[in-house]
């Protein structure tokens, strides 16, 4: 399995005053670094060069160039690696990236205003969000066959949770890690923010040619929203897991586009909200599956353990 440490600058000591049991004690706790990550799009625009500023987020420092151009990718503004020029990072602005475009490539940024939902609190949501990452996604995903073994779904958070040198540290971040249909970690990222981990994951796949995704799993340590199945279908990957739970919005999108969404991934049981053909079943488990294939898709959800 391959290993990835964490960025040098995840986690920064402060001296804290610790209370219990006992009598109050001063110590030193590492804690999670946030900090502010502008990202800029360098393009043509008339003949002229342009930078323009296409979102700000607050990030974990480390793997920059992968979370602007996941970022990027999965909001659907770049669609091919190759028509990145460089990326590129300013001395002198040291929270800014830039994502350079070659001569000669256009870019549609009404894409950002077509998907202007952001987090659960802003409640943007409805049948607008829903066609605009129909509209954006450009990889369908594959037909409903099995492809993931339920075992290997149950070793998937020992396997995540052994790379997690970050949380490790500080007890802040979230992780997001692609895994092979037989098992197998792919790619690891951490951040304060489960958006970014995903976008780092994805982005890394990006530049490297990867994309799309179409026999992988996704696995967050987070709950899975609607924009985290939003960024899995940009990159056409058919299967997104999870710690903990989904949420409405992210159920409909998952059953609307057939992806497939798992929610409560630990301790060796998860429940599926959508695409229960992808799972590999026997004995017992398959009634389940068939069920939830034909159960009214807004109330049921099967529910496997081993």
């Amino acid at each position: 399995m391959p290993t990835y440490p964490p960025a040098p600058d995840t986690a920064a000591s402060y001296s804290i005053l610790r209370l219990g049991t006992s009598e109050p004690e001063t110590a030193t706790d590492l804690i999670a670094i946030e900090e502010p990550l502008e990202i800029q799009l360098g393009y043509e625009r008339h003949d002229l060069r342009v930078n323009k500023t296409v979102a700000v987020t607050m990030r974990t420092p480390g793997h920059d160039r992968e979370l602007a151009a996941g970022f990027l990718f999965t909001e659907g503004i770049l669609h091919h690696a190759s028509d990145i020029e460089n990326i590129s990072a300013d001395h002198t602005r040291p929270h800014t990236i830039t994502v350079n475009l070659r001569s000669g490539v256009t870019v549609d940024l009404r894409s950002l205003e077509r998907n202007n939902y952001t987090t659960s609190s802003c409640g943007v949501c409805g049948k607008t969000s829903l066609d605009a990452v129909r509209a954006a996604s450009h990889f369908p995903l594959p037909g409903p066959v099995a492809l993931f073994d339920v075992s290997r779904i149950h070793r998937l958070p020992d396997a995540l949770r052994k790379t997690q040198h970050g949380f490790d540290q500080t007890g802040a971040l979230h992780a997001a890690a692609l895994f092979s249909a037989d098992g197998r970690l792919l790619e690891i990222h951490e951040d304060v923010g489960r958006h970014n981990a995903v976008d780092k994951v994805i982005g890394a796949q990006f530049l490297a040619g990867k994309i799309p995704l179409a026999d992988r799993l996704l696995f967050v340590s987070s709950r899975a929203s609607f924009e985290l199945v939003q960024k899995t279908l940009m990159a056409g990957c058919p299967a997104l897991a999870a710690v903990g739970a989904p949420t409405s919005l992210a159920i409909e999108l998952a059953r609307e586009t057939g992806a497939t969404l798992l929610g409560f991934v630990r301790d060796r049981r998860f429940n599926v909200y959508a695409g229960a053909p992808r799972l590999r079943l026997t004995g017992d488990l398959a009634p389940a599956s068939a069920e939830l294939h034909s159960a009214a898709p807004a109330v049921h959800a099967a529910n496997f353990t081993q």
